[in-house]
């Protein structure tokens, strides 16, 4: 069974509500409060956490429940509430399953998983004096070491929920590496993806078959000194899971732009707007929402967005923005503050079906009203074979092949002449803009050819070269 549970309700589960639920397990053990009160735990009577319950979340994005757990719910806003089970008693993931089933059995809601819900009081029959005392205070990590924080996350799709983006600050803030372990048939969320991105961070799959291996490298690991690592042969080479290279070609496709903006740092900033243009350009509409984790629970507003990150300033703010559910588009933000001003770092990607034409027409139209409108520093797309619904699975998937490249105005005019900007062999830039401040937008092809890759090196060599 699941150790995460979630009652899905039309309105927000009150104090009362909250007591019965945490009345599962019966009169014997107590609750707990963390994270400045954020974070109700339920816990046995020598006070070890069984289940942490964040505060419910009211999402206002349709389509999310759908997206996160394929688990619809009626239209218009639902309140979010999970619960996560200590993974160390086997009573906690009933009680998670009761403490949810009493909440929507009083709001009218439902429960994801729907076999986990009971109603039943479910007594504390094991010894938790035999069982260690958890080194963390943090209720998603499962296994502290010196070096490493374990999450063993046992669901379909694994998001960045705010349990983990929790779990991965505290690991940074203490130089330890995030590992999350799932079982093989587990997908990742694109931002959990990006959030792992970069060692010693790691998906480690634990498959009944083939062992512990990296969910996105595919390499052979093992449990030493406090962390997963590569298991390597006596020339030092690690291996590859052969499960994690068999893939079946389904004809999928995602598109995918990686763009970089930068602005005055004045009090007229807002942000997102260049995030905003790409999906109008590229899916016809604004983003349906966004937000500092999933599930995206905030409709889209630019204004709202740019408040956070100016609070959060000088520190960097990271967000998640979602299409609307007839859409597969997702994106990550990043807002950051530099000497030159205030830059973000956007990826967007966005899902086609076998039969579906991912609208490469458009990007040169959007390349130049990032330029005129929105500081557009450069902007790489590129097409590769993956998932319409823009989940990670644990096999070897290819790399996106570049399609367009763009270097806005001010990087563009670093290079002496139009005529240098074009490496001997390689593309001709199209100017965009006007004459005297053009952005130049590469097109290196159609996303089929993997050799692209050489080109789009060579091109971005030459134009340092040449800056």
């Amino acid at each position: 069974m699941t150790k995460d549970v979630i009652a899905l309700t039309p309105s927000m589960p009150d104090l009362p509500t909250l007591l019965a639920g945490l009345y599962a397990g019966g009169p014997d053990l107590g609750v707990n409060t963390t994270a400045d009160g954020a974070v109700v735990q339920l816990c046995a009577p020598d006070g070890r956490p069984l289940v942490s319950v964040e505060a419910p979340i009211l999402v206002q994005v349709p389509g999310e429940t759908t997206r996160l757990l394929g688990h619809p719910v009626e239209e218009g806003p639902v309140w979010w509430t999970e619960a996560r089970a200590s993974t160390a008693v086997s009573e906690a993931g009933r009680l998670a399953g009761s403490f949810a089933g009493r909440l929507a059995t009083v709001l009218g809601g439902t429960v994801w998983p729907p076999e986990a819900a009971t109603t039943d009081v479910v007594p504390l029959t094991t010894d938790v004096s035999a069982i260690p005392v958890p080194a963390t205070s943090t209720p998603a990590v499962d296994v502290l070491t010196d070096s490493t924080a374990v999450v063993i996350q046992d669901r379909p799709l694994v998001a960045m929920t705010s349990w983990l983006s929790d779990a991965l600050r505290t690991t940074t803030a203490t130089d330890r590496a995030l590992q999350i372990v799932t079982p093989p048939t587990a997908r990742l969320t694109l931002p959990t993806r990006t959030a792992l991105r970069g060692l010693p961070n790691r998906w480690v799959v634990q498959d009944p078959e083939h062992g512990y291996y990296d969910g996105l490298s595919g390499a052979v690991l093992h449990w030493k000194n406090g962390t997963f690592t590569p298991v390597r042969d006596k020339d030092g080479t690690a291996s590859v899971a052969e499960v994690f290279t068999t893939a079946a070609e389904t004809g999928e496709r995602q598109l995918l732009l990686t763009l970089r903006t930068r602005h005055p740092a004045d009090a007229d900033l807002v942000l997102g707007r260049a995030l905003e243009a790409a999906f109008r350009h590229l899916t016809g509409t604004a983003p349906a929402g966004w937000s500092t984790a999933e599930p995206v629970n905030l409709p889209w507003s630019p204004r709202q967005l740019t408040d956070l990150a100016r609070a959060r300033a000088p520190r960097p703010s990271w967000l998640i923005a979602v299409g609307h559910p007839d859409q597969h588009a997702l994106a990550t933000l990043r807002a950051f503050r530099t000497t030159a001003g205030v830059e973000e770092d956007i990826t967007l990607a966005l899902g086609y079906g076998k039969n579906d034409s991912p609208p490469l027409q458009a990007i040169e139209a959007l390349a130049a009203e990032l330029d005129a409108e929105h500081g557009l520093v450069t902007l790489l797309t590129a097409l590769r074979a993956a998932r319409r619904d823009l989940t990670v699975p644990a096999r070897l998937e290819p790399p996106a092949i570049p399609v367009t490249f763009t270097l806005g105005h001010d990087e563009a005019r670093r290079v002496p002449s139009l005529r240098a900007a074009q490496p001997h062999g390689g593309p001709a830039p199209t100017r965009l803009g006007p004459p005297t401040r053009p952005a130049l937008h590469y097109p290196l092809g159609d996303g089929t050819d993997p050799h692209t890759w050489s080109t789009f090196q060579q091109l971005t060599q030459h134009v340092k070269q040449q800056a």
